[in-house]
């Protein structure tokens, strides 16, 4: 008993040591095994704040990478489909050329070619009806309304007269979020005046008279004016996606090179440097072994054995 009470205070101290040591040895060798500092924000100290906000940032920039992606992807929709459309108002110019060259044409071949162009009429407006992921393309924000139907588009003759009666969305321009402060807009609506005169013209070749025998200089003059005229503007609504899309891969550029520093900047808060550690552990549990020892010397004194 007296050993005992002589040496608590020295005992009591070396053992608490010793705790704290294993304590700290198995923080180590936790963070060994996990490479992080730890494994919830509470061992991050003041830093994890700044890990926090670090991770929401990174989070919102994904979502806003993610938006610009699919915005970009119905960009590409929408061009391919204005493709499509050039490539039948080609066929259309050079149907109406061909008529004007020919000079008279029998009632078949006309009436061949009212067909013709009464199935480019359709497929021309099935186009601008193109779905992507269940929304329509070319209908402002209505995207669950077809925007073209012809049902509702009076059948045209010369002289014509701009028509829009065919039109079923509304004036707003898709936009798409890319950042706290920047909204970026693309797209068309098919309501744009290069669309309606490519309609017009198909429409006044796809009802030309029942039997008619030869088309007069006047509606040839007219319809390849108006086809001339939806080309053009066609080629420019194309050029207008071209920069959106631009700007927009620009935009999943940047985010996406922000997210790689954030990433590397939330690892050197919250990575342990691995080998540090394993020195760290390896000169603890010396400490450790030779704490338990001191203490196994001390717990072993008496004064008996100190007067013998």
């Amino acid at each position: 008993m007296i050993g005992r009470v002589a040496t608590f205070a020295l005992s009591g101290k070396m053992i608490d040591t010793a705790l704290r040591t294993q304590a700290r040895n198995s923080e180590l060798m936790l963070q060994q095994a996990s490479g992080e500092i730890s494994t919830d924000f509470g061992g991050l100290g003041s830093s994890s704040r700044r890990v926090l906000e670090m991770q929401t940032a990174i989070t919102q920039s994904k979502a806003y990478a993610e938006s610009a992606t699919n915005a970009v992807s119905r960009i590409e929709i929408m061009y391919s489909s204005l493709t499509q459309m050039s490539d039948l108002l080609t066929t259309l110019q050079s149907s109406v050329t061909g008529a004007t060259d020919a000079g008279t044409l029998d009632e078949g071949t006309i009436a061949s070619l009212t067909t013709a162009m009464g199935e480019y009429l359709e497929e021309f407006a099935a186009q601008l009806n193109t779905q992507y992921e269940g929304r329509y393309l070319f209908s402002g924000s209505m995207i669950d309304t077809a925007p073209v139907d012809l049902d509702s588009y009076p059948a045209q003759s010369v002289p014509s007269s701009a028509s829009f009666d065919y039109y079923k969305g509304n004036d707003e321009i898709t936009s798409v979020r890319v950042s706290t402060e920047q909204v970026v807009e693309y797209g068309v609506t098919a309501e744009s005046e290069a669309f309606e005169k490519a309609l017009r013209a198909f429409s006044i070749m796809a009802n030309l008279p029942s039997g008619t025998s030869s088309i007069d200089t006047d509606t040839l003059n007219e319809v390849l004016t108006l086809t001339k005229e939806a080309m053009s503007g066609v080629t420019t609504i194309q050029t207008k996606l071209s920069i959106n899309a631009n700007r927009l891969e620009s935009v999943v550029d940047s985010q996406e090179a922000f997210q790689e520093q954030a990433t590397s900047l939330e690892s050197t808060l919250t990575d342990v440097d691995v080998a540090a550690a394993a020195a760290e552990l390896s000169t603890r549990q010396t400490q450790l072994e030779a704490a338990y020892s001191a203490i196994a010397k001390i717990q072993s004194l008496s004064l008996a054995d100190y007067l013998k």
